[in-house]
């Protein structure tokens, strides 16, 4: 008699998403998201420490809703929350774009919280591999004199009025931005996390976008989006990082510079 043995049933992978959920919302419930936040990444990441990232807000103009934050989550980084932007109430900030370390194969969420109360995510499938662990793109010199500096631009469009229409802008912050994974070539010892966690922006005192980053935010940390211009006439940003600096910079609205 032949005894007939059933292969054994291969083990599923691993999901961490219900865990971050449990971790960074609380357990609150999530709403399918399709008609709330869209997210756009390239399938597969050119350059795993700089991989683009945007969000985008998909309410009708009738909905009486507003998005009040969104969450960037990379799952299998090993620090999971990338970033937490919160929307200014006056603002209508409806597109983000930033660069992200992408340290896996993951899925990314974009979880957003409408003023409602709710929670709806969305979410996208990135291959990229060690975006985490990648060195420097500076040397230590380079990322030390541009510590600190900042930099803003304006993309209004010649068609749209000077005041009370939907701008573009772009905050750029010279940090090397070390997420502690990253090993220094001469030493062969990890260089310790340094990195931008606050950053805020308003249009004069009203506030237009805030945002709480981690280490997976790349190097030289940069943050476009749209707003509704209120007629400022100066545009300003505060940000801080993981040893205590802080910088401020405040722009003419209509002149920029540097």
């Amino acid at each position: 008699m032949t005894l007939g043995t059933s292969a054994a049933p291969a083990a599923e992978a691993y999901d961490p998403w219900p865990g971050l959920v449990q971790d960074i919302f609380s357990n609150r419930p999530m709403n399918d998201g399709g008609d709330v936040i869209g997210i756009e990444m390239p399938a597969r990441a050119e350059d795993v420490a700089i991989v683009p990232v945007t969000l985008r807000t998909k309410l009708l103009p009738s909905d009486s809703r507003r998005v009040v934050a969104i969450t960037l989550v990379i799952d299998e980084n090993p620090a999971p929350m990338a970033a937490k932007f919160t929307l200014g109430p006056s603002a209508n900030v409806s597109e983000i774009s930033t660069r992200v370390r992408v340290n896996n194969y993951t899925n990314v969420h974009a979880v957003a919280e409408l003023s409602d109360g709710k929670l709806y995510v969305s979410k996208v499938y990135v291959k990229a591999s060690g975006g985490c662990s990648a060195p420097a793109g500076k040397n230590v010199e380079e990322a030390k004199n541009r510590l600190g500096q900042m930099r803003y631009r304006q993309f209004t469009k010649s068609e749209q009025g000077p005041a009370t229409s939907t701008r573009e802008a772009q905050i750029m912050i010279g940090h090397p931005n070390n997420s502690g994974l990253q090993m220094d070539q001469v030493t062969q010892l990890y260089i310790p996390a340094f990195f931008v966690n606050e950053l805020h922006i308003w249009q004069d005192d009203s506030p237009v976008l805030a945002m709480e980053g981690g280490i997976s935010i790349s190097e030289d940390p940069n943050i476009r989006f749209t707003y509704v211009s209120n007629g400022a006439k100066l545009f300003r940003a505060e940000a801080k990082d993981t040893d205590g600096h802080v910088f401020e910079h405040e722009w003419k609205v209509e002149n920029p510079g540097t």
